[in-house]
């Protein structure tokens, strides 16, 4: 019998070692957003992307095309502020060109850094309160030179590009997870929840990406009471909304493999998700292989694909599940406080 599935040390995306993520956020002053970067090790990190939203705002993401040239990235930067916010990734850009580190072209580097976005405009406030370049350069001061003070790069909850995100009628956020293979490779996710649709089982109020669990992983949770899933009546207001991450691997993977990691890492999204993909969504997921491990056989790879769409379905309920509520926007516990065991 094969031992069950286990995740990482920290059951997070740094568990894929090189990897670094750095939060960084603006709360008050009529600001409620965020930006989280995902740093590639010095040389980089083969990447795919996979856009199944109908309104996706990102950036360099037709680089990663298999017939495009460059084939390695220095940084992902996931980021609320709709379009506004791809400004923090020439943040990035700067930290990264002063560092030297990049694709090298005559007389210097140019750090290659697609982005996302998710729509969060407005939730502080101030329509135009948005990441700038100064943000994205603070996120990535945060992964590449951490201090006590800084969101530690394995928390989930309303931090870096989930600090104004929603998820449904819900407060969403930052999810991380991850799992080790058999063979002692290692798959894992970070999400950030803002979806239009529902993080909930219509059936029974619990978190839908959460029974994609490992074992333990959500044992705290049960069924909410009957009369809090029948009482919670959401007002629907149509909004412009999406769910962005990063699936990585420390596998040897090609380009086109990244691109399919990052499709199959939909299926995960969508079954913690009801309905994903949506035509006010830019769901968009990026993958990521350090190639630390050898390049994977036929049988490897197809377990690092089923477990890139778990991760990522774990990913988006731990940022749920974490997130913190406000007015408008209720922690999921705040709505089942039985779903811990908590009086209702």
């Amino acid at each position: 019998m094969e031992p069950p599935a286990r995740p990482g040390p920290t059951n997070s995306l740094v568990d894929v070692a090189g990897l670094r993520v750095g939060h960084a956020q603006r709360v008050g002053g009529g600001h409620r957003t965020g930006t989280t970067v995902v740093l590639a090790p010095a040389d980089g990190a083969v990447a795919g992307v996979d856009v199944r939203g109908a309104a996706p705002g990102t950036r360099e993401t037709e680089l990663l095309d298999p017939r495009n040239l460059v084939q390695r990235v220095h940084a992902v930067v996931l980021t609320g502020g709709s379009a506004y916010g791809l400004a923090a990734a020439c943040g990035v850009v700067d930290r990264l060109a002063d560092a030297g580190v990049g694709y090298p072209v005559a007389g210097g580097v140019v750090p290659i850094v697609p982005a996302a976005v998710i729509f969060d405009l407005g939730q502080g406030g101030t329509f135009r309160a948005t990441p700038d370049a100064a943000l994205g350069g603070a996120a990535y001061d945060a992964a590449a030179h951490p201090r006590p003070d800084t969101t530690p790069p394995t928390a989930s909850g309303s931090i870096g590009a989930g600090t104004g995100a929603t998820a449904g009628a819900l407060a969403g956020g930052v999810g991380t997870a991850s799992v080790v293979l058999q063979g002692g490779a290692t798959v894992a996710a970070l999400a950030v929840a803002n979806p239009a649709g529902s993080v909930l089982d219509p059936a029974d109020g619990t978190l839908a990406g959460a029974r994609y669990g490992l074992p333990g992983e959500f044992a705290h949770l049960r069924p909410p009471a009957a009369h809090e899933v029948e009482g919670w009546r959401p007002e629907h207001q149509p909004s412009f909304n999406t769910t962005i991450g990063v699936v990585a691997t420390d596998l040897d993977l090609t380009k086109a493999q990244c691109g399919r990691l990052a499709g199959v890492a939909h299926d995960g999204l969508a079954r913690a998700i009801r309905p994903a993909h949506t035509m006010t969504d830019g769901d968009t997921i990026f993958a990521l292989a350090t190639c630390a491990r050898p390049a994977p056989g036929h049988d490897t790879f197809q377990d690092a694909l089923a477990a890139a769409a778990d991760v990522f379905s774990r990913a988006v309920a731990h940022a749920v599940l974490a997130a913190t509520g406000r007015e408008g926007a209720p922690a999921y516990l705040d709505v089942f406080p039985s779903a811990t065991g908590g009086r209702s």
